[in-house]
């Protein structure tokens, strides 16, 4: 098989607790080792949310900057684990996108998405700042639309302004559609040789190589974000 599938799911709109993100990364790191495998597809369970982003009911349990660290962290491994991968990785978007799920799209090589697929960078509206995410989202769309999603931290953008800024590379209408796009995505990119593949990606990434120290220094920012009384009231009183 030279795709590989990696599929995470959670009841509360696929979003992503501790436990998941270290299953995701785990999966990962297996599908990695194999040499046979040259395409990973990234997707979720359900024909709803593609990813709700950090895990809610996580969050409102962290009372520590250590507890809060480790959990941001866990979107920090994910981003680092595919950027340095040699595999290229397809993402299937069936539905609406938040917070740390925009980082997953923006960290993947090609991003095929259904017309329902909107995005939403929520952080600002809850006291928090998107800042694990930040330089995936950015590299992938650019700083300036980055601030537009930012600011505009309660409203949705569609899937069309997601595929114009460069973070979805095709918007499709159906479902149907969407599996057949993203096999066939998949078998091409499987395609080409191994050492061609891994040099690409290098150079799709090239000047990342800080982002080993940046993403968990930005993981303890957004942990001390969490535990300012003001986020904490607010995730009380949802």
């Amino acid at each position: 098989a030279s795709c590989g599938t990696l599929e995470f799911g959670n009841p509360a709109g696929n979003s992503l607790p501790t436990q998941l993100l270290n299953d995701l990364l785990f999966q990962f790191q297996q599908l990695k080792k194999h040499p046979e495998v040259k395409t990973i597809v990234l997707q979720s369970a359900g024909n709803r949310a593609f990813c709700g982003g950090a895990s809610f009911s996580e969050m409102k349990s962290l009372k520590t900057a250590e507890e809060a660290t480790a959990f941001f962290m866990g979107f920090a491994r994910i981003i680092n684990a595919i950027r340095t991968s040699d595999k290229f990785v397809v993402v299937r978007v069936q539905g609406k996108v938040v917070g740390g799920g925009v980082g997953l799209v923006a960290a993947c090589d090609y991003a095929i998405a259904q017309e329902s697929a909107q995005v939403k960078l929520s952080e600002l509206s809850i006291g928090l700042g998107p800042y694990v995410i930040e330089p995936a989202v950015s590299r992938k769309i650019g700083t300036a639309a980055f601030a537009h999603l930012s600011l505009e931290a309660e409203s949705w953008k569609s899937a069309l302004w997601a595929e114009e800024k460069g973070l979805y590379n095709k918007v499709v209408a159906t479902e149907e559609e969407l599996n057949r796009q993203v096999k066939e995505t998949a078998q091409r990119l499987s395609s080409f040789a191994p050492e061609a593949i891994k040099n690409l990606r290098a150079l799709h990434w090239k000047n990342t190589d800080h982002w080993e120290t940046l993403l968990p220094n930005n993981a303890k920012i957004t942990a001390n974000l969490l535990l300012n009384e003001a986020t904490q009231i607010f995730l009380n009183s949802l």
